[in-house]
């Protein structure tokens, strides 16, 4: 079957839109040189490049062909034009909120040799008080309003996250639960999700679960809390999918090198949103996300340019789904 680009589709057909509330910051990642020692000193490097959970999930939707307009809040300091910048560099239109007497929210990552992350620290109490407000805004309703879908993330405070999933009622609302302590956000709002993205920590949070339950208890327990479909990550293990078809399980290859697994869930959740924006099912969907996530891990950088040639080269090495 012969396969048509985004760029291909995107002429004969309109893009998909879609309108994305959430983080959009700089994250620092320490790379350790040496084996990690608890309390030690550790050689390493460090680097700074633009992020968030939201940020990087639509670059990746863009690359797959999906016309996507960022809301996010930052600060008017070096850090914050970065941030600008990136958004222009992808081609996203930017709604963004600044800030002149605010610091732009940042994430620091604390990665091992092998690319695993062993800590991270977040300094991103803006979105804690810029976002309620942001969201009341008429040029949001207005955006909501044009888009086909809609994408968060848990950075929102709970207040933002009841406003934007009530003005996106009736509209697919795709979502990343960005930590155990903010996944907790969204309880309560489950039954308003299209598909939630999220690790099995977050699951465990969210379903009042022991993470030991195992993905396929944890993924009932959510369907009972209303959650309609869901994606649970489990590192370099299976991933667990679910919708109203039932519980699946996708096993994802072990890629060829590990540079930095920074951003893998992220480009996941992009790649599987836009496939799903696109008609594809879950289970189709998601294996265009692992292909991403893949490639991500493969990349140095935590949001990696994907051609398609290469997507569809990581597509050959990603099973079809089985059923949990």
């Amino acid at each position: 079957m012969t396969r048509t680009s985004p760029a291909r589709r995107s002429a004969v057909n309109p893009p998909p839109r879609l309108f994305a509330v959430g983080g959009a910051h700089i994250d620092r990642r320490g790379r350790m040189t040496a084996p990690f020692v608890p309390g030690a000193s550790i050689p390493g490097t460090m680097t700074e490049e633009t992020g968030g959970g939201t940020f990087n999930a639509i670059r990746a939707a863009v690359q797959r062909g999906v016309h996507a307009t960022l809301m996010s809040v930052r600060g008017a300091d070096s850090a914050g034009e970065m941030v600008a910048q990136a958004i222009t560099e992808f081609g996203i239109a930017d709604m963004s909120a600044v800030f002149l007497d605010r610091a732009t929210p940042s994430y620091t990552a604390l990665v091992d040799r092998d690319g695993e992350v062993l800590a991270g620290l977040a300094d991103m109490a803006l979105y804690e008080v810029a976002f309620p407000k942001q969201l009341r805004r008429s040029k949001v309703r207005e955006a909501v309003a044009e888009a086909d879908a809609i994408f968060c993330d848990a950075n929102l405070p709970r207040a933002a996250l009841e406003t934007l999933t009530a003005l996106g009622a009736g509209k697919p609302i795709y979502a990343i639960a960005i930590s155990p302590a903010k996944a907790t956000r969204l309880a309560g709002l489950l039954d308003r999700l299209a598909c939630l993205y999220m690790n099995m920590r977050e699951a465990s949070a969210l379903a009042a679960l022991g993470a030991e339950s195992g993905a396929e208890a944890l993924a009932r327990e959510l369907q009972k809390r209303g959650l309609k479909a869901g994606v649970i990550t489990a590192g370099a293990g299976p991933i667990t999918g679910f919708d109203r078809h039932g519980i699946f399980a996708l096993t994802p290859p072990k890629p060829r090198r590990v540079a930095d697994a920074t951003g893998a869930g992220d480009a996941l959740a992009g790649a599987t949103t836009a496939a799903m924006m696109r008609g594809q099912p879950l289970r189709a969907a998601l294996r265009e996300g692992m292909a991403a996530a893949m490639l991500t891990i493969e990349s140095p950088a935590a949001v990696a340019r994907i051609p398609e040639v290469l997507l569809a080269e990581a597509l050959v090495l990603i099973a079809e789904p089985e059923p949990a």
